[in-house]
C-alpha cells in the first residue's frame, strides 16, 4: 500500500509541474475508453527498417501517396535534429510519398505560435522518429502544437511514432528520466496521450523488457499496458487494435495480471479474453478490443470443430 501511495504521490506532482510549465488547454474529450474518437494511431516498438505491412498502413491511413501531407517530428532526437532531415528522407523513400516536411521547435514558446503549427494543420499523417520521449513531451506537452496534433485525429488523419515516438503517445510517460531510460518512472510521467488511459514500452523483446510493465499495471488498474517489439506495430482505431510486423504485441491489463482472465470456446466462435498470467502476446492480424478488454476472435469455428465436451 505504501509503495502505491508513494507511486501515485509522485506522479501527480510531476504530472502537476508539467502543466504548469505549459499552461495552454489541451481538448481531449472522447467517448471512447482508450484509442482516438476519428483517425487512427500507428504505434510502432521500434527499428522498423522496411517492414512493409507498417510503412503500407500509414500510406493508406494518410491518404495515399498522391494525397498524404506528412510531418516528421524529430524532437526526441534532440537539438542536433533540428538540421538533420535522414529521418524525412527515410519516410520518402519508405513511403513513396513526396510531401513529406521535418518539425522541430527551437522553443516553448514556438511549438505555442500559428505559425510554427502552420504545416500540421495541412497534414494527414505525423511521424514522431525514436530518440528519448521526454525530450518530446519538453517540446509539445500542452501547446498549441499538441493541439494541433489531435486536429490531425479529428480531420481522420494518422499519428504514426517509432521507439520514443510510440511511448509519447501513452498518457503515461514510461521510461520518461532524463537520466535514462533504465528508470521505468522518471522525472517526466505525462505523454500526449493520444492513446488514453496507457502507457506503452517499446524494444520489447530485444531487450528483454516484457516483465517490466506488470507491477506497474497492478498498482494502476485503470491503465491498459501496450508493449511492442522491433518491426511491429499496432493500429488503433476508436477502442480497436490491430498488430501488423513481425514480431508480438504483448498486453497488461490487470484482470490478466491477477489471473483473472479466461478462455471461452463455444459453438460459434472462439472466444478468448486472457490468460491466467501476466502477459498477453498477440501476433500479426490479431485484434484486441480495448474498451472491454479482450482479444477480438478471428474465426468461427464448423460445426464438425465444435464438438461437444462428452464426446
Amino acid at each position: 500500500m505504501k509503495k502505491i501511495l508513494f507511486i501515485t504521490a509522485l506522479i501527480s506532482i510531476r504530472i502537476s509541474a508539467l502543466i504548469a510549465q505549459t499552461p495552454v488547454t489541451v481538448n481531449q474529450k472522447s467517448t471512447t475508453r482508450h484509442g482516438p474518437e476519428q483517425g487512427s494511431l500507428l504505434i510502432i516498438g521500434g527499428n522498423v527498417g522496411s517492414t512493409y505491412s507498417v510503412w503500407s498502413k500509414f500510406v493508406e491511413l494518410a491518404g495515399g501517396k498522391d494525397k498524404a501531407h506528412i510531418v516528421v517530428v524529430t524532437a526526441a532526437g534532440g537539438d542536433s535534429a533540428l538540421y538533420d532531415n535522414k529521418s524525412v528522407d527515410e519516410v520518402k523513400k519508405q513511403t513513396g510519398i513526396k510531401d513529406v516536411v521535418l518539425l522541430h521547435p527551437k522553443s516553448l514558446a514556438e511549438a505555442n505560435s500559428d505559425k510554427f503549427v502552420a504545416s500540421i494543420k495541412k497534414a494527414t499523417g505525423i511521424y514522431f522518429i525514436g530518440g528519448r520521449q521526454w525530450r518530446i513531451a519538453d517540446a509539445y506537452l500542452n501547446t498549441l502544437a499538441h493541439q494541433a496534433f489531435l486536429d490531425v485525429l479529428a480531420r481522420g488523419g494518422v499519428i504514426a511514432g517509432s521507439s520514443a515516438g510510440a511511448s509519447i503517445q501513452g498518457s503515461f510517460l514510461w521510461r520518461g528520466d532524463t537520466k535514462g531510460a533504465q528508470i521505468l518512472i522518471g522525472d517526466h510521467t505525462q505523454g500526449l496521450a493520444f492513446l488514453k488511459n496507457s502507457a506503452i514500452d517499446q524494444h520489447l523483446l530485444k531487450r528483454n523488457r516484457q516483465f517490466d510493465l506488470v507491477d506497474f499495471i497492478r498498482t494502476a488498474p485503470e491503465l491498459i499496458g501496450i508493449g511492442l517489439d522491433e518491426a511491429t506495430a499496432i493500429v488503433v482505431q476508436q477502442d480497436t487494435l490491430e498488430v501488423l510486423g513481425k514480431s508480438y504485441a504483448v498486453i497488461y491489463d490487470y484482470q490478466t495480471i491477477v489471473g483473472e482472465g479466461k478462455m471461452r470456446v463455444n459453438k460459434d466462435i472462439e472466444e478468448y479474453s486472457a490468460p491466467a498470467g501476466p502477459l498477453l502476446f498477440l501476433s500479426e492480424g490479431q485484434k484486441y478490443d480495448l474498451k472491454n478488454r479482450k482479444v477480438i476472435p478471428a474465426r468461427q469455428i464448423s460445426a464438425i470443430q465444435a464438438v461437444p465436451a462428452n464426446q
